[in-house]
């Protein structure tokens, strides 16, 4: 996948002369909506013997619109993660472009003009609920007029799962409320998380449960608070574990929220590592012991229920494998 970058003004050099066909939206996440978009756009681009090209932005467009900080809008997928996605979906140039004022002012006919037109697309493929500016000018509907025939129009009707719209602000309030696993079936894949591994209290290795405290990106939205089957990335591998999100309030009150994750059969100095975690299936809600006793007796039984949990599924009994 070629990605190009365009900033506005853009310019014509940057534009591969050939043909294509373009899929239309912002993608977050990526999910099973945004895969059907991407998959017609790839059949319609076989079809005509031309490549698939997809555009996107760098940013969501409510940071400039509503005068946000970056990092108060959260994702699904993080721009690598994205393009990882994207990858996978064998899309052959992806347009990526920087999102400024400029930009958004344009007239719909302009950005039809200079951002489809301009692209060579002959057929554009989108969402039945794409816009590319106020709603009420700027849809599948209006698009055919602004189109004037240069170019086709193919629009994807909703998906709908668990009698459902799929779309990335239910797949958020789903993760935020602990419904991992519906929240999957909607994105089509095991929804990950990004971070690096710091040092905590270490009280874990004291109770024979040493975990990896990850320090998540902002940006991304966490899961809510709770005990989880999970996997994690390290330096190229996928290990099993269970994760804890929470304030550990066993130990002590009005502690900050942690993602502590402990890697079954594992026994690695991590720190300062890049991880991802990925998200399989919720176990349990945090909980508040009396004593260490209690606790261990939880995290036994937790762990009982991640190794069921795997072997039920089909993953490797190694970790590393699957």
């Amino acid at each position: 996948m070629e990605i190009i970058r365009l900033q506005h003004p853009y310019h014509k050099e940057q534009i591969p002369k050939q043909k294509i066909v373009l899929a239309l939206g912002f993608f977050d996440g990526v999910h099973r909506g945004h895969q059907a978009v991407i998959r017609r756009a790839k059949e319609e681009a076989q079809k005509r013997g031309v490549p698939l090209a997809v555009m996107t932005f760098n940013q969501h467009p409510k940071i400039l619109y509503r005068n946000l900080q970056a990092e108060d809008v959260q994702y699904l997928t993080l721009l690598e993660r994205k393009l990882e996605l994207l990858r996978a979906l064998a899309v052959d140039y992806l347009f990526l472009v920087d999102y400024t004022l400029d930009f958004g002012k344009q007239s719909p006919q302009s950005f039809v003009d200079d951002y489809i037109v301009g692209l060579n697309a002959i057929a554009v493929v989108a969402g039945f609920d794409y816009t590319y500016g106020k709603k009420a000018l700027a849809n599948m509907e209006t698009l055919p007029v602004h189109a004037k025939e240069r170019f086709d129009v193919i629009e994807v009707p909703e998906l709908i799962v668990d009698e459902q719209k799929v779309g990335s602000s239910n797949i958020k309030t789903l993760i935020e409320s602990n419904h991992i696993e519906n929240a999957n079936r909607e994105l089509g894949y095991a929804y990950q998380t990004s971070g690096v591994v710091v040092h905590g209290d270490k009280r874990g290795r004291t109770i024979g449960y040493p975990t990896a405290n990850v320090q998540i990106n902002p940006q991304e939205v966490l899961p809510s608070v709770g005990v989880y089957v999970v996997r994690i990335f390290v330096d190229g591998t996928w290990y099993q574990g269970m994760a804890s999100i929470g304030y550990n309030i066993t130990f002590e009150a009005n502690r900050r929220k942690t993602c502590e994750v402990y890697i079954l059969d594992f026994d690695r100095d991590i720190y300062g590592y890049h991880v991802r975690v990925e998200w399989l299936s919720y176990l349990r809600n945090e909980m508040k012991f009396s004593g260490i006793d209690g606790l261990v007796a939880q995290l036994d039984a937790d762990l009982l229920q991640t190794r069921e949990y795997f072997e039920r599924n089909g993953y490797g009994e190694q970790n590393g494998v699957g």
